[in-house]
C-alpha cells in the first residue's frame, strides 16, 4: 500500500476519525482484516465474520502494530469510522453481515483501493491486467505472474481471492515498486465485474472462456458471456484486450471494446498460438508457442491440456508488454501450480498419484481434470517415480457443483456419464443430494458399470474405500466443488502416506 495519513484516507473513504490523537500519522505497511497477520503500519479492516466481528479484535490489532482501524463504529482505538451500509447492493454484500457493518467497511475498502491504484497510475508505474472467465482464472493468474515477472515486480493474489474483499485487498499490495498488477475478477451476476473494474481499472483484459460455472445464478451462457464482457468494456481505446479464439462466445467480445485486440488459441488463425500439442504421462503439455512469424517449443510443468489456453493467454500479455518469445517460454517452462488445491499432482512412496484439484469445481473444469485423470493413468511407462508400468488404475473421487440451478442434476448426470466414456476404472460420488445421486445414475446408466460407481454419504466413508483398495501405481483424481471439502480426501492420502514412510523409516 501506497503511504497515506489517516488524514487523507477519512477523506477518500468519507469517514469520521475516532480516538486519533494525531490525524497525520501515516500508514506504512498493508490493509489487513486478519488481527493474526497484523504488522508494524498496518491498517485493521473490521468485518464481520461467521463466528467472530473484526470490531472485536481492534485492539488487538493495535496492540499488533497497526496504525488504525478501519470500522463502521467506533472501537475504543484509533478509527476510521464509516457509516453502516445495511441495504447495501448485491455488488458489495458479504455474508454474515446482519447490520451492514461489513458492506460499508468494504465500500470503504474499494474507495481506498481506486485511490492508491488511481496515484500509481498517474505516476506511470503500475499497469493493471484482468483476468476472468468460467474457469481457469486462477491457473492463468499464476502463469501471468511467472510470466511478468521478468519485466518487472507483480502483485497477484494469492488463491482464488478474487470477490469484492479479495479485489481491493490486493489492490492495495501494490506500491511505487510495482510494475504489474495482477488481478481475478469473478461475479455472481451481471454488473459485478463491472463494480471490480472501477475499483481497479484495468489496462489489459484476458477472458479465458464462457462455461456453465454459476449457471444457477446466471441463467445462460449468454448472460455469462454477457458479464464476462464487462471487463473489455472496461478497457481504454490504450488498452489491450487479450480473446480466446478457440470459445465462440470469447471470440465476439472483439466488438465490445475500443482496445487493442490480440487472440490466442489453437486456432490457426489466433495472433498467438499454439501446434502440435502432445501430453506427457504427467498430463503436462508440449507444445510449438507461434507470435509474430516466430516460434518456440514449449513443455508446462503444470498439468491438464486445458493448461495450454491458459499459457497462451499469459504468453500475449507478457508479449505484448516488451517481452521476447523465448524468455517467455522459459517463464512458462518454469512455473509451477502455485495456487493451493488446484491440479496439485504429487505421487506417494509406494506409487500412488494424488490429483488434488479440490478447490472449486464446474463442469467444464471436472471435464478437464478427468481428462488430465485419463492421460496419465493410460501413460504406460511410468508412476511418477521413474518406475516403469503398464496402464495404471484410474479413480475419481467427486463431490457435487454449486450453482447450476435448475441444470444442476443433468449437468451431474453428464459428468457421470463422462467417467464412463473416458474409462475411469472406479468412480466414488460423494453427496446425499440430488445431483451426487444424478452423478452416481448417470455412471451406471451409461454402460455396463455397477460397483465400478460408489455413492457414499460422506467424506470418511470415501476415505475408508480408498484406504482399503488402493493399490501401488493407482491415480485418483479429487474434485468438487468448494462447499464440499473434499480436499480433506486428498490430504488424507498424502498424510497416509508421510505416516507410512517414516514408519518404515
Amino acid at each position: 500500500m501506497i503511504e497515506m495519513t489517516l488524514r487523507e484516507i477519512a477523506e477518500i473513504v468519507g469517514g469520521t476519525l475516532h480516538d486519533v490523537p494525531d490525524p497525520d500519522v501515516s500508514i506504512t505497511g498493508a490493509a489487513e482484516f486478519d488481527s493474526r497477520r497484523i504488522t508494524s503500519g498496518d491498517l485493521f479492516l473490521a468485518l464481520p465474520g461467521e463466528h467472530t466481528d473484526g470490531h472485536d479484535f481492534a485492539a488487538r490489532a493495535v496492540t499488533a502494530g497497526a496504525v488504525a482501524v478501519l470500522a463502521a463504529r467506533p472501537v475504543g482505538v484509533p478509527a476510521i469510522v464509516v457509516a453502516p451500509r445495511p441495504h447495501a447492493s448485491r455488488a458489495i454484500a458479504l455474508a454474515h453481515d446482519t447490520d451492514g457493518s461489513g458492506a460499508a467497511v468494504l465500500e470503504a475498502l474499494a474507495k481506498l483501493a481506486r485511490a492508491s491504484v488511481d496515484r500509481l497510475a498517474a505516476a506511470g508505474s503500475l499497469t493493471v491486467v484482468g483476468v476472468t472467465g468460467s474457469s481457469g482464472k486462477t491457473s492463468t493468474k499464476d502463469l501471468l505472474a511467472a510470466v511478468l515477472a521478468p519485466l518487472g515486480e507483480v502483485v497477484a493474489p494469492p488463491g482464488s481471492f478474487n470477490n469484492e474483499l479479495g479485489h481491493p485487498w490486493t489492490a492495495l499490495r501494490a506500491d511505487a515498486n510495482t510494475r504489474f498488477l495482477v488481478l481475478e475478477l469473478s461475479a455472481r451476476g451481471p454488473g459485478h465485474i463491472k463494480a471490480l473494474t472501477e475499483i481497479a481499472p484495468p489496462n489489459v483484459g484476458v477472458v479465458l472462456n464462457i462455461g456453465t460455472a454459476h449457471l444457477g445464478e446466471f441463467g445462460s451462457q449468454e448472460v455469462i458471456a454477457q458479464t464476462k464482457g464487462e471487463l473489455v468494456e472496461a478497457l481504454p481505446a490504450s488498452g489491450l484486450a487479450v480473446l480466446n479464439l478457440d470459445d465462440h462466445l470469447v471470440a465476439k467480445m472483439a466488438g465490445r471494446t475500443q482496445a487493442r485486440v490480440v487472440t490466442v488459441g489453437t486456432n490457426s488463425n489466433a495472433d498467438v498460438r499454439a501446434t502440435d500439442v502432445t501430453m506427457d504421462e504427467q498430463a503436462r503439455a508440449r507444445f510449438t508457442l507461434h507470435h509474430n512469424g516466430e516460434s518456440v517449443p514449449v513443455q508446462l510443468a503444470v498439468h491438464g491440456e486445458h493448461q495450454v489456453g491458459n499459457a497462451l493467454s499469459a504468453a500475449a500479455v507478457a508479449l505484448n508488454q516488451g517481452a521476447d518469445l523465448a524468455t517467455v517460454a522459459r517463464a512458462l517452462e518454469g512455473a509451477n501450480a502455485a495456487s493451493a488445491r488446484r491440479m496439485d499432482v504429487r505421487t506417494r512412496p509406494d506409487g500412488v498419484t494424488v490429483i488434488n484439484d479440490s478447490y472449486n469445481a464446474n463442469p467444464d473444469s471436472v471435464r478437464a481434470a478427468l481428462k488430465a485423470l485419463v492421460t496419465m493413468a493410460r501413460a504406460a511407462g511410468a508412476d511418477g517415480q521413474g518406475r516403469e508400468v503398464g496402464r495404471r488404475r484410474s479413480w475419481a473421487v467427486l463431490g457435487e457443483m454449486g450453482e447450476l440451478g435448475d441444470e444442476s442434476v443433468i449437468e451431474h448426470d453428464r459428468i457421470g456419464r463422462l467417467v464412463v466414456r473416458l474409462d475411469v476404472d472406479r468412480l466414488i460420488v460423494v453427496g446425499t443430494g440430488r445431483p451426487s445421486h444424478g452423478m452416481h445414475q448417470g455412471a451406471v446408466m451409461e454402460g455396463s458399470w455397477g460397483a465400478e460407481s460408489i455413492l457414499v454419504p460422506d467424506l470418511e466413508t470415501a476415505i475408508e474405500i480408498l484406504d482399503a483398495e488402493l493399490e501401488s501405481g493407482d491415480v485418483v483424481l479429487v474434485k468438487a466443488s468448494k462447499s464440499v471439502g473434499l480436499w480433506t480426501v486428498a490430504e488424507h492420502l498424502l498424510a497416509t502416506a508421510e505416516t507410512q514412510q517414516e514408519a518404515a523409516q
